[in-house]
C-alpha cells in the first residue's frame, strides 16, 4: 500500500460525499433503519455540503489515499459541539473515518495526527470530539491521545437519536 494524507479542495467533493456516505454506513449503518439512515446520508454527506466545507477556510477535511484512491477522510474545524465550557477558540475533530479493508494498520492514526496539527497550525488549543457512546474502540484510541469523557448529548440519524460522549483535550504546549 501506498497511503498518502493530504488536505482536500473543492474539487474532491463528490469523493468525500460518496467516501462519507460508504464509511458511515459501514460502520453505523446496521443501526438505523433503512429510512432513518438513507435521510441521514444524503442531508449531512451531500456534495453541495461537502464543497461548502472545504471552501470554507475554518474547516479542512483530509482524504487518505492508497495509490490514489480515497479510502478514509477527516473533517475538524471549529467546535459545535454543546458543551458550556466551549470556547470560541476551540476545534473539534468531527469525523475520522476509514474503509473497513483499511482499519488496524496505522492509516487512521496518520489521519488523526495531520487533522491534529492542522487544527493547531495557531498554536495549542483545546479540542474536543463527540463519539457514539457505544463505540469503545473510538473512545479507546482518543483516550490514548489525551481526551476525556467531559459530557454527552443527543445525535439524531433520522427518527433514531444516538447517545453520544462529548471528549475533550485541554490545550497542549
Amino acid at each position: 500500500m501506498a497511503i498518502s494524507i493530504r488536505q482536500a479542495t473543492p474539487d474532491d467533493a463528490q469523493v468525500i460525499s460518496e467516501l462519507a456516505a460508504l464509511t458511515f454506513t459501514e460502520t453505523f449503518g446496521h443501526l438505523y433503519p433503512a429510512q432513518d439512515l438513507e435521510g441521514f446520508l444524503e442531508e449531512s454527506y451531500a456534495v453541495d455540503r461537502a464543497r461548502i466545507v472545504l471552501a470554507h477556510p475554518e474547516y479542512a477535511i483530509f482524504l487518505a489515499e492508497d495509490d490514489g484512491v480515497a479510502v478514509g477522510h477527516s473533517a475538524a474545524g471549529p467546535c459545535g459541539l454543546p458543551h458550556d465550557d466551549v470556547q470560541p477558540e476551540d476545534g473539534e475533530l468531527k469525523r475520522l473515518y476509514l474503509l473497513n479493508s483499511h482499519q488496524n494498520g496505522g492509516i487512521g492514526s496518520r489521519l488523526f495526527h495531520a487533522t491534529l496539527e492542522w487544527l493547531q497550525r495557531d498554536g495549542p488549543r483545546a479540542l474536543w470530539i463527540g463519539v457514539w457512546s457505544e463505540n469503545f474502540g473510538a473512545q479507546r484510541f482518543y483516550a490514548r491521545h489525551g481526551f476525556e469523557r467531559v459530557g454527552q448529548y443527543k445525535f439524531p440519524v433520522g427518527k433514531t437519536i444516538d447517545d453520544e460522549f462529548i471528549l475533550r483535550r485541554p490545550a497542549q504546549a
